[in-house]
């Protein structure tokens, strides 16, 4: 019996998936596949480390003619433990799906930045009006903004079905668990390490944006100490304050998604199996999530303030995710 079989014996026997015995050994589950394929020996490193979690010699595990050993004291096996069905995927299917991600990646993010740019106009317009500024009347200036805030929220709302009808044929990819052909991960830790720079620069940049986005309305508030304001200032500030969360958001979301579309591929960070499962229902969460923005937004009026439920989301999110993935394990 050859090494590759040997693994997947002793796997099997303690009732493990490959992702499992992949976090036993800090390698990726593709890593596991791999060897039980043979297409990879593991190095003498692992070989030591699959010898201790099997309670096996290492003369078993690399000696073709040893194929009988007796199942150590006190260890569970589960005989009756069924291989995963996987879905795979080729080459082909993932360099398609790569380019579907980077163009979702765009839509989305540029969707998210038109929901939160929609109220400027209305709140620009509407403070310079009242303040009889304006090139428009209020009662003009409200109906123009109104009108081009749900333009905007229309259009990303397109922007959204869009992606998420195109993508419809790779949903298998956050929702069961996956094989990938010869090459396909060595590909893309590739196009991930080589992007790796440029998502981290996105990512700070975007996280800094939103950090300082309130500045216009701390200088807003020093100003009011010293001169009175009739509104356009403080009209302004919330403008600018909304444009540059706008962009900020935008960059963190496309370079997430972007991110995230080979994570999909080698099954890892957001995307293990363990967090598909745990994933099972963050549609309802993020529904729930812009559910709460909208219907604050408009009983109140302050958009200026309601964009803080994107980053506490954000936030609850991961707290949510560890719960779920909790759950998941004790089940």
């Amino acid at each position: 019996m050859i090494l590759a079989d040997k693994i997947i014996e002793n796997r099997k026997k303690n009732g493990w998936s490959q992702e499992e015995l992949a976090e036993k050994l800090g390698v990726s589950r593709q890593s596991v596949s791999k060897w039980e394929s043979a297409q990879a020996v593991p190095d003498m490193k692992k070989i030591l480390q699959l010898a201790e979690i099997f309670n096996v010699s290492t003369d078993y595990l690399l000696k073709d003619d040893i194929e009988d050993i007796e199942r150590p004291e006190g260890a569970v096996y589960n005989d009756d433990y069924e291989e995963e069905t996987l879905r795979k995927v080729s080459m082909e299917e993932a360099n398609a799906f790569l380019t579907h991600n980077e163009k979702a990646a765009r839509q989305i993010s540029t969707g998210v930045m038109l929901c939160i740019l929609s109220p400027v106009l209305v709140t620009v317009l509407g403070g310079f009006a009242e303040a009889g500024r304006g090139p428009i009347d209020e009662w003009s200036a409200g109906i123009l903004g109104v009108v081009v805030l749900f333009i905007m929220i229309a259009c990303a709302v397109g922007l959204f079905l869009i992606s998420a009808f195109r993508g419809s044929k790779y949903e298998y990819l956050d929702k069961v668990n996956i094989d990938t052909e010869y090459g396909v991960s060595g590909m893309a830790k590739e196009r991930r390490n080589a992007y790796s720079e440029k998502h981290t620069r996105l990512l700070v940049v975007g996280i800094l944006l939103c950090v300082i986005s309130a500045v216009p309305m701390f200088i807003y508030e020093f100003l009011l100490h010293y001169h009175h304001d009739d509104g356009s200032l403080e009209a302004l500030g919330v403008g600018i304050l909304l444009i540059t969360v706008a962009i900020g958001v935008k960059m963190i979301v496309l370079t997430c998604i972007r991110q995230g579309g080979y994570d999909r591929l080698l099954e890892e960070g957001d995307y293990t199996r363990i967090n598909k499962r745990a994933g099972k229902y963050d549609g309802i969460y993020w529904a729930i999530a812009i559910a709460i923005y909208l219907g604050w937004s408009f009983v109140t009026m302050r958009w200026e303030m309601t964009w803080i439920v994107w980053p506490v989301a954000g936030v609850l999110f991961a707290a949510y995710r560890e719960i779920m993935k909790a759950v998941m394990k004790s089940r």
